[in-house]
């Protein structure tokens, strides 16, 4: 028997029974010997040369499996920006979930108005004509549908862009926060060139005008709310003592509304006099805000992939939407002394920890409440809890008893995972730059490259013994075994479509996502073979433009029972597949 990776020890032990070793490939090696597997298959004995190397799949499911949401769904993958149009009808846009959502706010009902890759929306507004304008923020666009359907872009290259509103002539502004720090006025017809109206505000966001034509909206990193006259490029202060407003919209009485994410606050400023006056609170993480002909207000939560209404009266919330998950993405399974079975989840602007009997979700740390890097990947070693984060471009190590962070490494190229190989180094895989990197000393900042121009990294486990690692590859289609040491490669299996989040089970075989097809497999480490455990899961959410090609990791976990945990990108779930006896 061989102990699972990434359970109970940062290494794990050699295996106890010899095995024949397999030979360990450079980049040349590999090419010369799929062209070799060609010339076998154009010569009548591809099959079984396929078989040997395990690219052959099964029909069916190997082994009867019962497969249930541990925890429900969602139509949403994160929510941020809203708006209404001029019948009051409400959208709401994702932006991990590159879509555009109109939304019932008396149901809750939804369906896609724009949907991926063109979909992926911050902030919306609705022009003079009834052309929708939003902005792509990773991707750096800036996104427009014309009331016939007819969708365009309006202006790219302005990484972080962000909020967007017309003022009440119908100019169109948008500012960039993050990646950036500039509000622009843009050409909805795109025949003149972007202007940029003031630059090094402190990043502004979700911004409104009110209807003398001046400019309100939040600096996010300063606390405060600004007017802005958008011809002279003048700011003035016009509240502060926020911790993190996010955004601010005004009612037909010019009635200023600002959101603080940090806080959960909403207040109502006076523009006059800059007076405040708390109208509701909820939980920390609001995005958006938007209110409609009826000064009725709606906020967005992105932590809890919710919309809410707040009677700015009395400070009552209506939830219109909203789900246990926001933006699921890798996850680890530990197994107490009793059975219980507990998984730690990177959902992106959560870190959590859900029972694997119940799906009781406990949050360890939340977005905007809580300093801590957005984690994506998530590898349990030992007393530790190693997560990754591309959006961050950070790694993040956590006391897995008191939630405490061990230590924070930065400044790294869309890392996509990482685990820890000594108590003072950690292997990271670096899409953003195709490297397997070795970081040592207090902050990273001694770093040696393992393994070059392997730019489909998704998902990482500890290998077969101690100086080894599990390594997907999304672009090649394989399940790679690399050598800590020196890069050396072993293919373990390829020809898989899109293999991403994986793990290994107490048997030593490996249990992998294997989301191009959308279903599970489990793969024979000695000799590659695949077989099939469950097909048709919610999996597989094309990658959104300039992101890493596995994008939002699909994690498995498998427990010491052998029950598989799947996260569904496409549902904003968690599955539990359960093996029946």
């Amino acid at each position: 028997m061989k102990t699972p990776a990434a359970k109970t020890a940062l290494k794990l032990p050699r295996r106890s029974c010899p095995v024949a070793p397999r030979p360990r490939l450079n980049k040349l090696m590999a090419a010369v010997l799929a062209l070799a597997a060609a010339a076998l298959s154009a010569c009548g004995d591809g099959d079984k040369a396929a078989e040997q190397k395990g690219l052959l799949e099964t029909e069916g499911t190997r082994d009867p499996y019962l497969v249930q949401y541990l925890v429900g769904g969602s139509d949403f993958l994160s929510i941020h920006g809203s708006t209404f149009d001029k019948d009051d009808n409400y959208y709401a846009g994702s932006v991990m979930g590159q879509s555009i959502h109109k939304i019932d706010v008396t149901t809750g009902e939804s369906e896609v108005f724009v949907g991926p890759p063109e979909g992926m929306a911050d902030d919306l507004e609705f022009g003079p004509d009834g052309t929708l304008v939003w902005t792509s923020i990773l991707a750096g666009k800036v996104h427009a549908r014309r009331p016939n359907g007819e969708i365009y872009v309006v202006a790219e290259n302005l990484p972080g862009v962000n909020a967007i509103a017309f003022s009440n002539d119908g100019r169109l502004f948008v500012t960039q926060v993050l990646w950036g720090d500039a509000l622009w006025e843009l050409d909805l017809t795109g025949k003149k060139e972007p202007r940029k109206v003031i630059e090094d505000m402190g990043h502004l966001n979700g911004f409104d005008f009110d209807r003398d034509g001046y400019l309100y909206g939040p600096l996010l990193f300063k606390g405060k709310v600004a007017r802005i006259d958008v011809d002279s490029g003048e700011l003035t202060t016009l509240a502060e003592g926020f911790q993190i407003p996010v955004a601010v919209n005004l009612d037909s009485e010019d009635r200023l509304y600002v959101a603080d994410t940090a806080l959960g606050r909403m207040v109502r400023v006076d523009i006059r006099t800059g007076e405040k006056t708390l109208v509701a609170t909820v939980d920390p993480g609001i995005d958006n805000l938007a209110i409609n002909s009826r000064d009725e207000v709606f906020i967005t939560n992105m932590n809890d992939n919710a919309v809410y209404k707040i009677h700015p009266r009395t400070g009552q919330t209506r939830e219109i939407v909203s789900s246990e998950l926001s933006v699921p993405g890798g996850l680890d399974v530990i197994t107490s002394d009793f059975g219980k079975e507990t998984l730690f989840l990177g959902d992106l602007f959560t870190y959590s920890t859900v029972d694997g009997a119940t799906g009781e979700i406990t949050e360890l740390k939340r977005g905007l409440r809580d300093h801590f890097e957005m984690p994506m990947s998530v590898n349990v070693q030992g007393n530790e809890v190693v997560t990754t984060s591309w959006f961050t471009n950070a790694v993040e190590i956590y006391d897995r008893a008191t939630g405490e962070i061990v230590a924070t490494y930065h400044d790294l190229k869309h890392p996509v995972d990482a685990v820890r190989i000594d108590d003072d180094k950690v292997l990271v895989a670096e899409q953003g730059t195709g490297s397997l990197v070795r970081l040592a000393g207090d902050h990273g900042e001694k770093r040696k490259v393992i393994l070059k121009d392997l730019p489909g990294m998704a998902a990482m486990r500890p290998g077969s013994d101690d100086d080894t690692v599990y390594l997907t590859d999304v672009l090649g289609g394989r399940l790679l075994e690399v050598d800590i040491d020196d890069g050396d490669t072993t293919v373990i299996a390829e020809g898989l479509d899109k293999p991403e989040g994986f793990d290994v089970a107490t048997d030593g075989h490996i249990v992998l996502a294997e989301v191009g097809k959308q279903r599970v497999v489990r793969i024979d480490p000695d000799n590659g073979e695949i077989s099939e455990i469950v097909r048709n899961l919610a999996i597989g959410l094309e990658a959104a433009e300039n992101t890493p090609p596995g994008y939002i990791q699909t994690g498995v976990a498998v427990s010491e029972a052998g029950n598989i945990y799947v996260t569904s990108d496409l549902n904003t779930a968690l599955y539990k597949i359960t093996p029946q006896q």
